[in-house]
C-alpha cells in the first residue's frame, strides 16, 4: 500500500478525500488537535518499522485485524508487536481507505493505534500508557448521529476510542512493515 507522509498533506486534510457511497469523509468536531497525533516509540524506534522520512512510501501486507475485535487498543498493542507486526499511523489508515475504500464495512472498520499523542505531564487515565493521551485513533463510518450531523450517516469517520475500552467492531490495522525510496 502507497502511504501518504503527514509531512506532504495532513491527515486532516486526507480525511476529506475519502469516500463511501457518495460521501465525503470527516474528522469529528473534538479532534481539533489530530495533527499532534504522531507515530508511537515502537514505531519510531523498531527497524523495518519506522516511518520513512519520505512524501509517499511503501507499507507491506495490510491487515484490518478483524481477529482482534473487541480487543482494547492497549491489549492489541503488545500482541502485534508478539506477532511481528506493526500498527498503522492514521495517515496510512487512511491513504489505505483514499486506495481501498471498501476496506471499511458496516460493524467491521479499524483503529489506527500506531499514532498517538504525547502528553506533557504525567499520564492521565486509568490505563493510557505513560506520557500518552488516553485517546487512540479510529476509521469508522458515522451514523449520523449526534455532532455528527445527518448529513454525515454513511461517511468515512475519523474519530478516536479510549485506550482502554473494548469494541466488538472496531479491529486493529496492522502491517508487515515500511520501506522508503531507495
Amino acid at each position: 500500500m502507497l502511504a501518504v507522509h503527514p509531512s506532504l498533506v495532513p491527515v486532516a486534510r486526507l480525511a476529506e478525500l475519502m469516500t463511501r457511497e457518495g460521501r465525503a469523509g470527516f474528522v469529528v468536531v473534538d479532534m481539533v488537535d489530530l495533527a499532534d497525533f504522531t507515530p508511537i516509540d515502537d514505531i519510531t524506534s523498531t527497524a523495518g518499522f519506522s516511518v520513512p522520512d519520505a512524501p509517499l512510501y511503501l507499507v507491506g501486507d495490510v491487515t484490518r485485524g478483524d481477529d482482534l475485535l473487541g480487543w482494547t487498543p492497549d491489549d492489541a498493542g503488545p500482541e502485534l508487536a508478539a506477532r511481528g507486526r506493526t500498527p498503522l499511523t492514521i495517515s496510512e489508515g487512511v491513504s489505505w481507505l483514499l486506495q481501498q475504500p471498501e476496506v471499511l464495512e458496516p460493524g467491521a472498520c479499524f483503529m489506527c493505534i500506531g499514532s498517538r499523542k504525547r502528553k506533557a505531564g504525567p499520564a492521565a487515565g486509568r490505563r493510557a500508557a505513560a506520557g500518552l493521551d488516553a485517546r487512540t485513533p479510529a476509521l469508522w463510518i458515522s451514523g449520523g448521529t449526534g455532532r455528527d450531523g445527518r448529513e454525515n450517516k454513511g461517511a468515512p469517520k475519523l474519530g478516536w476510542c479510549w485506550a482502554g475500552n473494548h469494541h466488538t467492531w472496531l479491529g486493529f490495522a496492522s502491517a508487515s512493515g515500511r520501506r522508503g525510496p531507495g
